[in-house]
């Protein structure tokens, strides 16, 4: 073979290596720049902070750091004997509550046909005077003077007779109103009675357990925490380079670092906000924006959050917040 033809072959080859190296690099280039992947994800979960409704001493708890339960489970109790008294006593104050409205019932009732009567009275004596005045040639004027007198204080005994039932209708007015205090005050109890059991409210992982028999748990304050076990989700810091490609919707491969187990999942929404480190707030609230600007700019994470497939996860694979995992979308 001629050195010329030898030269020129050597010269191709190194060129299409140049080439495909070129290909290649670009390739790789636009795969790590604009992707939608992201090796920076964390594993979080909804949190649940159990505090008691009412304050007392604990004499029972009924679970274990870590452990398993189900909605509705007792996690610990708080000594009930306060509140059952509480309750007794709400009770002894509804019965008699509930006993004087009786009694302002029947009290109005009585009320009620003492008016009547009074009324029957004073249409009687009010008919006897008038029946008197129409005869006043024949009834002496005394006697008519008398029947008038009579009718008119019949009159006044009704009125009173009304005022009387006006005053029992509000009595008993006040008395149901009584009656609904009470029964308000014994709710109240008997909820303060079911809150000394405290219960979780989800389904979930008991986690960092500080309660213990014999402790005093005051009204409030968290005393354990409990994770959400359906509330686990992921947040991906995806690059600003990479947003275009991701939408909401868009199902997602995440991968754990714990065993590079393989768990299904959707883009759910994109954080609209992150913090600007180069221009904080002055000590007059003015933006201090730094004089100083490099020539490599690194691209901003912005979080994405991510829903799980609970049904992608496999058997035996635990899921705790603060995992790290890959995650790779893949865009409809």
């Amino acid at each position: 073979m001629k050195p010329a033809l030898q030269s020129l072959l050597r010269l191709g080859l190194t060129a299409a290596i140049v080439i495909l190296s070129l290909f290649l690099g670009r390739g790789l280039w636009n795969h790590y720049m604009y992707s939608p992947w992201t090796r920076d994800a964390r594993m979080r979960a909804e949190v649940v902070r159990i505090a008691p409704d009412v304050s007392g001493l604990v004499i029972r708890v009924a679970v274990v750091d870590n452990q398993e339960v189900r909605k509705g489970e007792v996690l610990y109790e708080i000594d009930p004997a306060r509140f059952r008294f509480a309750l007794q006593q709400a009770e002894a104050s509804l019965t008699a509550a509930k006993a004087n409205a009786r009694a302002a019932g029947a009290n109005i009732d009585a009320v009620l046909a003492s008016a009547e009567a009074r009324k029957t009275e004073y249409d009687m004596r009010q008919e006897q005077a008038t029946r008197r005045q129409a005869l006043a040639d024949v009834v002496p004027k005394e006697e008519r003077n008398n029947a008038k007198s009579v009718a008119d204080s019949a009159m006044a005994a009704w009125h009173e007779a009304q005022a009387s039932g006006h005053q029992a209708g509000a009595a008993r007015e006040q008395a149901l109103a009584a009656v609904a205090l009470a029964q308000v005050a014994t709710d109240t109890a008997k909820l303060d009675l079911e809150r000394t059991q405290v219960r979780a409210p989800v389904d979930g992982y008991v986690t960092n357990l500080t309660v213990r028999t014999g402790d005093y748990a005051a009204s409030g304050n968290a005393s354990m925490a409990l994770i959400d076990r359906h509330g686990y989700y992921v947040y991906g810091y995806f690059e600003e380079t990479k947003l275009p490609r991701l939408h909401v919707g868009d199902p997602v491969d995440i991968r754990l670092m714990s065993g590079g187990a393989h768990v299904g999942g959707r883009i759910t929404g994109f954080a609209r906000g992150i913090t600007d480190r180069d221009n904080p707030t002055g000590s007059d609230l003015l933006a201090d924006v730094n004089p100083t600007f490099t020539w490599v700019r690194l691209a901003q994470r912005v979080p994405v959050r991510i829903a799980i497939d609970e049904a992608s996860v496999p058997r035996g694979v635990i899921l705790a917040a603060g995992m790290t995992a890959t995650v790779t979308a893949s865009p409809l």
